[in-house]
């Protein structure tokens, strides 16, 4: 297991414990709310604690069995860090708009895709004939598709895993995930159904700082169990080199020994 301690100082300064203000909330999330502070929801950390953790053994087990996350957060506050937790990861994401049908509709979404990598082909080729307006109207398409389908571009399937940041926004990927049994790990804020989420994490959605340490957290444990890949595949690698020269001794010896029974008969 390669889950980073979890440190209640650092959920604090983080400002997780912050939720909505008490008129928005959600009846549902009362079991995680601790109390009102200035007509503000306060998080009850030790929640936080016990589900985080919880939701990072999740993601060492699908990241140790090969598995594919897919990350989302449209907010602007969150779409460039999950954008880059992906990528230093090698995962998916989606930061820009979910777009109805990205996994109910996974052919249509494909075809997106095709037609995304042929117009970058067609506006970068040196020798199209396209006019100035046609090259500007090819780039204005590509780019649009980029903003929301680059993230998955090389998603072949369904992800195993979807973890979103503000369930309540993000509720047709939520949807979706849940028509396709895709397991949802959840950021549930105070105004959030965490009924909805197979492993909802109580805290604050809104808050830079909180969506660097969520971001952080996970990168951590994706890269801890990675490396623990790396390392027993390269240990079964030498153990294998092993037995493969023992395997060669014992055979150069086998040979050796008959040869010098030949050699002992053709002497009597």
């Amino acid at each position: 297991m390669s889950i980073p301690n979890i440190n209640l100082k650092d959920l604090v300064e983080s400002g997780v414990h912050f939720g909505h203000k008490s008129q928005r909330w959600n009846p549902k999330m009362s079991r995680y709310i601790h109390s009102t502070r200035e007509n503000v929801h306060i998080i009850n950390l030790n929640y936080t604690v016990q589900l985080l953790s919880e939701a990072l053994k999740v993601i060492d087990n699908v990241v140790s069995k090969g598995g594919k996350i897919l990350f989302v957060a449209t907010k602007k506050q969150a779409a460039g860090k999950i954008a880059e937790l992906a990528v230093d990861t090698n995962q998916y994401y989606v930061n820009h708009r979910w777009l109805g049908g990205m996994l109910t509709n996974w052919s249509t979404i494909n075809k997106s895709i095709k037609k995304m990598k042929d117009l970058e082909i067609e506006k970068s080729n040196p020798n199209n004939e396209f006019t100035k307006k046609e090259i500007l109207k090819l780039t204005n398409q590509y780019e649009k598709l980029v903003r929301s389908l680059s993230g998955i571009s090389e998603m072949k399937k369904s992800p195993d895993l979807l973890f979103v940041i503000d369930t309540k926004l993000e509720h047709i990927a939520v949807a979706e995930a849940k028509i396709l049994n895709i397991p949802i790990i959840g950021v549930v804020d105070t105004n959030c159904d965490p009924d909805l989420i197979d492993y909802p994490i109580p805290g604050n959605d809104d808050s830079r700082r909180s969506i660097d340490l969520y971001c952080s957290l996970i990168k951590e444990t994706i890269n801890s169990t990675e490396q623990k890949i790396n390392f027993e595949v390269s240990d079964n690698v030498n153990h294998d080199s092993e037995e493969s020269i023992k395997n060669t001794d014992k055979s150069n010896n086998d040979t050796r020994q008959n040869t010098e029974t030949i050699n002992s008969v053709d002497e009597s």
